[in-house]
């Protein structure tokens, strides 16, 4: 089984929408994308946490370098809004594990 394997998928379409709208790539990531891929790549297959890993902004653990964390909250901030337009089941899957774990905590 692959850690992780939906927060992966999630991460590179994330990316692939910001390379595609901020840098205009077509086909392939930019050298600068495909290496903030696979260094989220790395860190969610590092990931403590395993298939239970919360969402990186509710997680008490910061496994990002500061320069890759202000990367990743880039493509977050221009990704994020556009998600659920170009891929609103992941997106929802995204905003449901993020309710569910906040709803969890609060029990």
């Amino acid at each position: 089984m692959i850690m992780n394997a939906k927060d992966k998928q999630i991460i590179i379409k994330m990316i692939t929408l910001y390379c595609r709208g901020k840098h205009k790539q077509t086909n392939v990531l930019c050298a600068e994308c495909e290496e903030l891929t696979r260094y989220a790549v790395d860190r969610l297959d590092r990931c403590c946490f395993g298939e239970d890993k919360p969402t990186c902004k509710a997680c008490i653990i910061h496994c990002y370098s500061p320069k890759m964390k202000d990367k990743m909250r880039s493509v977050m901030r221009f990704s994020g809004p556009r998600m659920i337009f170009i891929h609103p089941i992941y997106t929802l899957k995204h905003l449901y594990k993020e309710y569910k774990r906040h709803n969890k905590n609060n029990i």
